[in-house]
């Protein structure tokens, strides 16, 4: 004979009447029936009962939100996590689960913002409660909130600013909690905007942080603000509105063209920025990087033509341009390795560019084809070209990008042979990597990196041992 109802939720078996239940749904008004009785563990177990069933409880909601009235603070603690349990249907009890995330016991208040993020229906009184609540003096409590106000929603729009001064929290469940939510908020409305705008201005990085990505998020309805954001004096907002165009990578002519203009703002950190925000845009901002490679400065040059190069082979309309600025006559002389030789050359490179800012770019240059220049002849040559230059900073580069291009660098093996001989270790270590990638065996190959295995730099050794084993393996 089957245990009575009262005894199995007087013993905690919630299991058991959890199984009679699922055979038999009339037993749920049963439960709902002892939610009245005087026995503290019934009364309990049948709240827990009705939280576990979910939606399946929704005729007894009014009554669980009686329970919150209870003197036992943890049968009024238990009846608000199981109206949270039931979710959206239980939206009756916000207005006194608003009341109750002002409770002296924290637990009570904690189960009060956890339910009412799950019941997700705001109201001005629970979006009004909850952000009060942001400042709770228990920091289980503020997360707990900081989460719900994010699971409402869109809804939750004002509370935008009270979860940007909770990012500077003491606790870092807090912290993390409001980020969370200030996204989950700011993405779903564009009356967030101004909002997320206003504080890209935030002294702290963090807040900046998260606003970027939430902006990124908004998308397009974002875009004209951000326009707008982008003529205003202050450095720091011009180069957090960049973040978030790059982010949203819309490859519109307008956008493109308000990005460009700032390639030559008096701010360094604006101009790096700019130049990240048309790298990530991709292909159709190449035209306006190329524009401004032609005025730039050495550094600004070197930043541009790294965009370029980040952009990979979707920029191969820049290859020409590339190819045009990383020549040099220099580099059609014929360089024969040896020290008067050496010191002739030095001696010329360092009369023509004493900073090597010229090299510095050459050698971004030469990096940038290595990323760009796949199945591109012209390419290849112009690397074989680069491997003869004064510099070696210059040499390195172009055998490494060689190594990059791999299999389509074939017809650079004889150059990359000769810089096997170069007498700075460096450039001899990229190029015996390089053949090691570009993968032919020949006797010419294997001979030369044969004649590194005992090079006098360790580094340089196992790069042609390692070349080797690649190229021989079978």
């Amino acid at each position: 004979m089957s245990a009575p109802l009262e005894k199995l939720l007087r013993d905690a078996r919630i299991d058991l009447v959890l199984s009679r239940i699922e055979k038999d749904e009339s037993v749920i008004n049963e439960v709902i029936k002892h939610l009245e009785n005087d026995i503290r563990s019934i009364k309990f177990n049948s709240i827990h009962v009705l939280g576990e069933l979910g939606q399946k409880s929704a005729h007894a909601v009014s009554k669980i939100i009686s329970c919150l009235e209870d003197d036992d603070w943890s049968i009024c603690r238990e009846a608000a996590r199981s109206l949270g349990k039931i979710g959206n249907i239980a939206k009756e009890a916000i207005s006194r689960l608003s009341v109750l995330l002002g409770d002296k016991e924290e637990s009570i208040r904690k189960e009060a913002a956890i339910a009412l993020g799950k019941i997700g229906n705001s109201t001005p009184e629970s979006i009004s409660s909850l952000i009060k609540a942001l400042n709770d003096e228990s920091d289980i409590v503020r997360t707990e909130v900081a989460k719900a106000l994010g699971e409402i929603g869109a809804d939750a729009y004002e509370a935008i600013p009270n979860l940007m001064n909770s990012l500077k929290d003491v606790s870092w469940a807090v912290r993390i909690a409001s980020a969370q939510s200030i996204s989950l908020i700011g993405k779903e409305s564009i009356k967030t905007i101004p909002s997320l705008i206003s504080a890209l201005e935030d002294p702290d990085w963090r807040v900046r942080y998260r606003v970027v990505n939430t902006l990124a998020e908004v998308g397009e309805p974002a875009v004209p603000a951000l326009l707008e954001v982008l003529k205003q004096k202050s450095s720091i907002i011009r180069k957090e509105a960049l973040e978030c165009l790059g982010e949203m990578k819309i490859p519109d002519p307008n956008i493109i063209k308000n990005i460009s203009n700032l390639l030559t703002s008096n701010s360094e950190k604006v101009r790096g920025k700019a130049a990240d925000a048309l790298r990530s845009i991709g292909k159709e901002a190449v035209p306006a990087l190329l524009k401004a490679l032609e005025k730039a400065s050495t550094k600004m040059k070197i930043i541009i033509i790294s965009a370029l190069g980040g952009i990979g082979t979707e920029a191969k309309a820049a290859i020409p341009t590339i190819i045009n600025y990383l020549k040099i006559p220099e580099q059609g002389l014929e360089y024969i390795p040896s020290f008067i030789n050496r010191i002739k050359r030095a001696f010329l490179a360092i009369l023509k560019d004493p900073l090597r800012r010229k090299a510095f770019i050459r050698g971004e240059l030469a990096r940038a084809l290595g990323k760009i220049g796949f199945d591109s002849e012209d390419s290849v040559y112009a690397l074989e070209l680069a491997l003869n230059d004064p510099k070696s900073l210059v040499r390195r580069e172009a055998a490494l990008s060689l190594g990059k291009l791999g299999s389509h660098a074939t017809s650079g093996i004889p150059s990359l042979i000769r810089a096997l001989e170069d007498l700075n270790p460096d450039v001899r270590w990229r190029s015996s990597e390089a053949l090691g990638k570009i993968g032919v065996k020949s006797e010419e190959v294997i001979s030369g990196l044969n004649e590194l295995i005992h090079d006098k730099c360790d580094y340089v050794c196992d790069s042609a041992i390692n070349a080797i084993d690649s190229l021989t393996e079978e």
